[in-house]
Parts: structure tokens; sequence; C-alpha cells
């Protein structure tokens, strides 16, 4: 009887052995690039941080995806190319009708009456930022090109600056959301902010925002369930950049989530 291998056997061991070293360099090369295709979880893959599709977080704390990939926090300076543009007010307001006009600095910025003036270096210590004022007039306040000269020329209003780093924005937009929460009570008659609505499109790059009702509609000390708002506030943050956009147009519910989104997704 002989020991040597039956007849093609040492093909079948070479094969074998070459299959093993494919599966091996294969893997190798995995661990290398990062790249594996693993089988999908039952009822479809659960989306990690690099890949998760972008989606909205609820007041109850549901997350709607809308199907593309989720952006990542931004880095490095704000530009005026971070600002909200008038198409983003469309189809409520017509791009063509609305006047642009930025600076950089320091001024009073979107906090609201109820929790006093200030200008944005007294809130967050910070020496400077890019201001846009979006209007329906071309006329402007010889205060601050960015606020309206005319009574309700004004479309929106927003204040962006980018932090040291991501945590510090994450600090900043924190205090200037609640400094607005404030005036989600207030006595009746006095106009006031809804509820807080969150928007996540992925772990650093958040926004929450609060409609604004006219005095007549408070009658209780806060804003009335079931009623639509007219315009309202957002804070913003993006990896390393925060801002404040207040809107002026009378938006209700779904455009103030999408303009609230496009500026978010802007920042």
């Amino acid at each position: 009887m002989s020991g040597g291998p039956a007849a093609g056997g040492g093909h079948a061991v070479v094969r074998l052995r070459t299959a093993v070293a494919a599966l091996v360099a294969a893997a190798a090369l995995g661990l290398a690039t990062g790249r594996f295709v693993l089988p999908s979880s039952p009822g479809g893959s659960v989306p990690t941080p690099a890949t998760s599709a972008t989606g909205s977080v609820s007041p109850t704390g549901s997350v709607s995806a809308t199907g593309s990939a989720s952006p990542t926090g931004a880095t490095g300076p704000v530009t005026t190319r971070n600002l909200l543009e008038p198409a983003a007010f469309s189809p409520e307001i017509g791009s063509g009708q609305i006047h642009v006009t930025d600076r950089y600095g320091d001024g009073g910025y979107a906090n609201p009456a109820c929790s006093s003036e200030k200008t944005l270096s007294q809130t967050l210590g910070v020496r400077g930022a890019h201001f846009r004022g979006l209007m329906t007039s071309p006329r402007t306040s010889p205060d601050d090109p960015t606020v309206a000269g005319d009574s309700g020329g004004g479309v929106a209003r927003e204040v962006a600056g980018e932090a040291q780093s991501p945590y510090l924005a994450q600090n900043f937009s924190e205090r200037l959301l609640l400094e607005a929460a404030t005036c989600q009570e207030e006595v009746p008659g006095h106009w006031v902010y809804g509820r807080t609505t969150t928007l996540r499109l992925a772990p650093d790059v958040t926004a929450s925002w609060m409609g604004a009702y006219e005095g007549s509609l408070n009658t209780t000390g806060s804003a009335p369930e079931g009623k639509e708002p007219c315009g309202g506030i957002a804070v913003l943050r993006s990896g390393n950049h925060y801002g404040v956009l207040e809107v002026y147009a009378c938006l209700g519910t779904a455009a103030m989530d999408r303009v609230v989104r496009t500026a978010l997704s802007q920042l």
C-alpha cells in the first residue's frame, strides 16, 4: 500500500492551499483598506456614522431618513459660501425678489428681546462672525447693512462663525439655544416661541429650531398647540461651525423645516 497521495490528490492540495492563501491575502487587504463585504442583517443594513442615511430627529426621537449619504462636520473657517442663499425660500418667495447683504465683524445677532439685546462678543466672547441679511427691499438700516431698512422687508438674517474646536462650537450652540428657549414662556399677549424641533444630519451636524407665534395667539403663556408658526429661529452646528438663523418671513412648519435643513447642510 503506497503512502503517497491518490492520483490527482496533489493537484487538489495545491488548489486548496492556493485558495486559502487567496483568502488570507484578501483578509489582509481588507484590514489595510477597511473594505469588507459583509452579509446584510435581517430587515436591511444598519447605517454607520460614516455611511448612515441623512435624517431628522423628531421630538419623539425617531429618525426619518432621506436616502443620501450623511454629511460630515465642517472644518476650517466660515466663508460666505457657508451662508444661506435666497433659493432656499422658494417657492414661498422668489429668489429674484431677495436682496443679500453681507458683513464681517461683531454686533447684535438674532437674540430675542425677551433675553436682552447683546452682541455676539458679549454672549460668546468671540471677535467676529459672518452676518448675512436677506430682504425684499434694497433699503438697509444705517446702523447695520444686514438689517432691512423698511418695516416688513426682512426675510431672514443669519450669523455664523467658527470655533476653535467642534466641542467649543457645541458649547456655543447650546448657549445660544438656551438663550432663545427663554422665549418659549411669556405672559399672555406677548409673542412667543413654540416647542423645539431638532434636526440631526450627522453626529456633529445638528440644528434646533422654534417657530414664532404672535401675541394674539399666546393666551396661556406659551405657544398654542396645533397652530402653524410664522417664521422662527434656529441654532445650527456643523463640526466647528455654529450659527443662528432668524426667519422673519411668515413660514409654516414644513417650510421652516426645509429652510433650516438647507441652512444646516450649507453650514
